[in-house]
């Protein structure tokens, strides 16, 4: 019974073992340009571009084929002679606007891009508001007064 457990074991941390070998060999690929500035541009664009399947990874560093494949493009792209502004353009065109990192200033994004200064200037108001109506002194009603007064007679009594 003993060996049946240690072989299961054994068997366990094997295919746990293979899993994380399998992972670690499944390296994104290294792409060689001829010119520095290509290799420059593709690794600014690769890690400004989000992969679609993986929703918060960039394409450089996302294994999905999906992000294998956008990659290839940006490569062929860049090889082609397009500028960075075309070759986000088509991917942007093929997956949304979400495929960008930084969504562009367009009527749609405005609330992206201004929502947190309006928040913020929301925010700024309303402690402003509560800050004057804590510090503004109110005057006190003829209730309030007596119950004031009453009070202070009985602490200056000893």
């Amino acid at each position: 019974m003993a060996q049946r457990l240690i072989r299961a074991m054994w068997l366990v941390g094997l295919v746990v073992l293979l899993g994380v070998a399998s992972a670690a060999s499944a390296t994104i690929e290294v792409r060689d340009f001829d010119d520095p500035q290509l290799a420059r541009r593709y690794t600014t664009l690769t890690h400004q571009l989000r992969c679609p399947k993986c929703q918060n990874e960039t394409i450089a560093a996302s294994a999905s084929p999906i992000a294998a494949d956008m990659r290839e493009r940006v490569a062929a792209m860049l090889e082609a002679g397009r500028s960075d502004r075309e070759i986000q353009d088509f991917l942007v065109q093929r997956f949304g606007e979400y495929v960008l990192y930084r969504p562009r200033l367009s009527p749609r994004t405005w609330l992206l891009w201004g929502g947190p200064f309006v928040l913020l200037g929301l925010g700024g108001a309303i402690l402003a508001w509560r800050v004057r109506r804590r510090t503004t002194p109110r005057t006190l009603d003829a209730a309030e007064r007596r119950r004031l007064n009453s009070l202070l007679d009985r602490e200056e009594r000893p």
